[in-house]
């Protein structure tokens, strides 16, 4: 059975969850406040790889003042990629860890926000509703290839390509094993 899920539903969703994972890891501690720090990653780096591979395209195509609109989230997407560089691997309940994520998540919220009244609030009146299906369809495709972890200047589509598919398969094989370790 075929999702009926349009390209801006599925991305607003996406974006829920991400606030709802910032939140998690911001009002907990310990293993939960980890595994809710990884999850957010995961899910913030799959969503903007498929982002910048199908949405941003689209945008700079079919959105009055596109190029403009999808440079300025690119920059933002970028430097969320290597604030998360930073972040990986440190201890989660540490001070400075709690700084840093503290910016990232003012940072991503502006971002998220940005994206909605910037980018996908034009969506519908450029596209019907069975092309913003076809969108939909090929983020999750793109998400289906895409790393899962941050690589900074891996911030275009050919980029993308390049080193996602490389990048995919060992950040898969992290995520397993740190799955397996708890």
């Amino acid at each position: 059975m075929t999702e009926r899920t349009d390209a801006v539903e599925l991305l607003e969703g996406q974006h829920t969850r991400i606030r709802e994972l910032l939140d998690e890891v911001a009002a907990t501690d310990g293993d939960r406040r980890r595994r809710s720090f990884h999850e957010f990653v995961r899910l913030l780096v799959v969503h903007e790889t498929a982002e910048e591979e199908v949405v941003h395209p689209f945008a700079r195509m079919h959105v009055d003042g596109g190029e403009l609109v999808v440079r300025e989230r690119v920059e933002e997407e970028e430097r969320a990629k290597e604030a998360l560089s930073r972040l990986d691997g440190m201890d989660t309940d540490s001070p400075d860890f709690l700084v840093r994520f503290a910016a990232l998540r003012q940072d991503v919220l502006a971002h998220a926000d940005a994206e909605e009244r910037h980018e996908f609030a034009h969506f519908q009146r450029v596209a019907d509703r069975g092309r913003l299906e076809e969108l939909a369809r090929a983020v999750r495709a793109a998400e289906s290839l895409a790393p899962t972890r941050p690589h900074p200047g891996a911030d275009t589509a050919l980029k993308n390509v390049a080193a996602g598919p490389i990048a995919a398969v060992v950040d898969r094989t992290r995520d397993v094993v740190r799955k397996a370790m708890g």
